[in-house]
């Protein structure tokens, strides 16, 4: 069969149907933003301290010295998951004694909250985290909250993705993949219609249809992902490009008030720095090979985002500029994986390729709130490992197949190698119906 692209060349590049399918799934996409980052607020810790109840008959000396104090971020602040036994403060309130001068309150004894919390309410008036109580013993259930809402997230683009079924027209090049030429010449047709251009009397001919029978036949299971070591090499290296990446960018994401500042202007920042990300990323894709434009941006984000832990505590502005600048970089990856994921695979598994790595990557973004409560322990440990992360997958990243140049893959044997398999023989696995059992070779 003529090569697809040879065959609908005279719809052209960018008419009107190519825009208006770009911009309807562009459209389908956007409530995923708001669905996905409302949790940066919606989850969001604020400062909180143990209730001191007002009957605790309690002195306003004693009442303001019942919170001790904890090194935090190199200063010294009110503990927030701990308090002096309120009993012994109430016997020295009544003996008319003081605290700091007649009491060593280092030497007190201490106990949990046992009357619940008081929350700051200067940055937040509300949320999960103060409304049920989702701090100290149990802050680890905030991360937990977190990633359930990224499953809700996950669940929901499922059905987003089947509503959208519904307007957006299936593409031709895999409907003529699964035989179905007579759904395919309609969308061609109407796409010539909404373009303005005429339709050749003949689109697909009787003999080309008759020779493509044998690959219509084939029909794509999840195995096919890993039939050879080529194939399956591919696949695992990209399922760990997906996570590794959503990792570092809801990672980032989800940690904005964590940053120096206002969250709100943090979130806004960290929502237009990926403007010019896409911008960049449209740029490198349309000029540069795929594997070093994306190696490029990894090691990039990767190296900025470590580097953020050796800014001295005062250049606050400096860390925040790393952290958009690694945001910038992981996001420009990120755009750039959808592509480059669709260019690896044949028309009869792409579908079901960009699937899978995307399930991968939306299981990142479900363990990524466990890399941001890390700051917890240590406020440059989510950045480290996220940084180290990103660097791995850069260098990862060099070792998979360039596509850039390339026709799309249409079968099994037009796939690319892997780097380490480029001088090897490699065979697809897939049985051609003229060929009989004993003449396969069977993949180490």
């Amino acid at each position: 069969m003529r090569d697809y692209d040879a065959a609908t060349a005279f719809l052209g590049e960018w008419g009107r149907f190519q825009r208006l399918v770009f911009f309807l799934l562009s459209a389908s996409i956007i409530p995923n933003g708001f669905n996905g980052m409302s949790v940066v607020f919606l989850a969001g810790t604020p400062e909180h301290r143990c209730v001191v109840p007002r009957g605790a008959n309690l002195s306003g000396e004693w009442r303001n010295a019942s919170i001790p104090l904890e090194l935090r971020d190199g200063q010294e602040a009110p503990s927030r998951c701990r308090r002096y036994r309120l009993a012994a403060l109430a016997n020295f309130s009544a003996l008319g004694l003081r605290p700091g001068s007649d009491v060593e309150l280092e030497a007190l004894e201490q106990e949990p909250c046992l009357d619940g919390w008081e929350y700051s309410r200067d940055v937040y008036r509300s949320t999960i985290v103060t409304e049920w109580n989702l701090v100290c013993e149990d802050n680890w259930k905030a991360p937990l909250t977190t990633s359930l809402f990224f499953v809700g997230v996950l669940i929901g683009s499922f059905i987003s993705g089947q509503l959208s079924d519904r307007i957006i027209p299936e593409s031709p090049r895999w409907l003529i993949s699964q035989g179905r030429y007579k759904e395919a010449e309609a969308i061609i047709q109407k796409a010539a219609k909404i373009n303005g251009v005429p339709v050749p009397a003949v689109l697909f001919d009787a003999a080309e249809m008759q020779d493509s029978k044998p690959q219509q036949q084939q029909k794509a299971i999840l195995l096919d992902l890993f039939r050879t070591r080529n194939i399956a090499t591919i696949t695992i290296m990209s399922l760990l490009l997906w996570f590794f990446t959503s990792v570092g960018y809801f990672g980032l994401s989800l940690s904005t008030p964590d940053w120096h500042g206002n969250a709100y202007v943090n979130c806004f920042l960290s929502a237009v720095i990926e403007v010019p990300a896409y911008v960049i990323a449209w740029i490198l894709l349309r000029s540069f090979p795929r594997r070093y434009s994306l190696s490029g941006t990894f090691f990039l984000g990767g190296s900025v985002v470590l580097f953020i832990q050796l800014v001295p505590a005062e250049l606050n502005v400096l860390s925040v500029g790393l952290v958009m600048l690694g945001k910038f970089s992981i996001t420009a990856a990120f755009s750039m994986l959808y592509v480059y994921n669709v260019e690896l695979y044949p028309t009869l598994v792409r579908n079901m390729a960009v699937g899978a790595t995307s399930t991968a990557s939306r299981l990142g973004s479900i363990i990524a709130p466990y890399f941001v409560y890390l700051g917890a322990y240590d406020r440059f440990l989510p950045y480290i490992l996220m940084g180290s992360l990103t660097v791995l997958i850069g260098i990862l990243t060099l070792f998979l197949p360039e596509s850039y140049g390339n026709p799309l893959p249409e079968s099994f044997e037009q796939m690319l190698k892997v780097k380490c398999f480029r001088n090897g023989r490699q065979t697809t696995g897939i049985r051609n119906s003229k060929e009989s059992p004993k003449s396969l070779v069977t993949p180490l």
